[in-house]
């Protein structure tokens, strides 16, 4: 999610296109992401729920989809997802039950209708987003009146020792801002959601060396997509200006990785009456037809 400061203003286009080219290898590399999602589904033992409709924003290959869709068989359930070819990369994964759909759609605006879901899955995808406030205003307006959002997300602290090595290389956004548990605690409320619940853990990764670690972010579709970033690759030059600084961070002879993941949930008590202004069509979901 994007600061106040323009240059961190995530272009949707350059997200779109790093997730295109990631969706092959993207199960291969997509570790954490997949033990948070898993973790994020765990936590459904704690509710009473019994959906008639899930929808999965940013299902990416339908890694968490397919572990929903066992979870709840009876459910219809949506994987919705900015990139076609992730899309296209979950149709091929075996594992799908029967009410199985995809649609490929943006956060920020959602092609359904007002009021049809009861379960909205979202790991790890709304930091791709550059208003939070409308990302939860659209999660709001699809989730039925006491339907329930679960969500992971990532914390400041994400990265931190790759932001702090590039700072020695220039002062351009290298790092996606990403917005503190506070700050989106008070977004939910401003948006009308109740008992909502958040935390926080701390992960960390290690890598022999940093090219490991962009190959990895890169595998995932996780580049830099920042507005105000450096257009291009990395020079021979700037990228061993990038290894000595992170060198200095180096423990135990492996370079740290830190993620800052924030894991929430919130009922929904219903959707406002906002008008849609971006000229987009909401398609019911009894118009949704499973593909052979």
């Amino acid at each position: 999610m994007s600061s106040e400061n323009p240059s961190f203003h995530m272009e949707k286009r350059a997200v779109r296109r790093a997730f295109e080219q990631a969706a092959a290898a993207y199960e291969a590399s997509a570790v954490l992401q997949d033990q948070v999602g898993a973790q994020l589904i765990e936590r459904l033992d704690l509710v009473k729920l019994e959906p008639q409709w899930i929808l999965d924003v940013g299902s990416g290959t339908g890694l968490q989809s397919r572990r929903l869709n066992r979870r709840y068989p009876k459910a219809r359930l949506l994987a919705l997802d900015l990139a076609s070819n992730m899309l296209q990369q979950a149709r091929r994964r075996k594992g799908w039950r029967q009410r199985q759909h995809f649609c490929q759609g943006d956060a920020e605006s959602l092609p359904l209708a007002t009021a049809t879901i009861d379960l909205l899955y979202a790991n790890m995808s709304i930091q791709w987003c550059n208003d939070l406030d409308q990302v939860l205003r659209e999660f709001a307006r699809v989730l039925r009146p006491g339907g329930l959002l679960m969500f992971s997300t990532l914390g400041p602290d994400t990265l931190k020792e790759l932001r702090q090595a590039f700072a020695a290389v220039d002062e351009r956004p290298h790092v996606s801002h990403f917005i503190d548990m506070h700050d989106i605690g008070d977004a939910l409320v401003r948006q009308g959601y109740e008992m909502p619940v958040l935390d926080v853990e701390h992960y960390q990764l290690t890598y022999a060396t940093v090219d490991g670690l962009l190959r990895d972010l890169r595998n995932i579709g996780a580049t830099n997509a920042a507005a105000g970033r450096t257009r291009g690759l990395l020079t021979p030059r700037r990228l061993q200006v990038l290894r000595q600084a992170y060198e200095g961070l180096r423990a135990d002879g492996r370079l740290p990785a830190t993620y800052e993941v924030v894991y929430g949930h919130a009922w929904s008590s219903g959707p406002r009456a906002l008008p849609r202004v971006d000229g987009s069509v909401a398609i019911p979901l009894t118009q949704l037809r499973r593909r052979p």
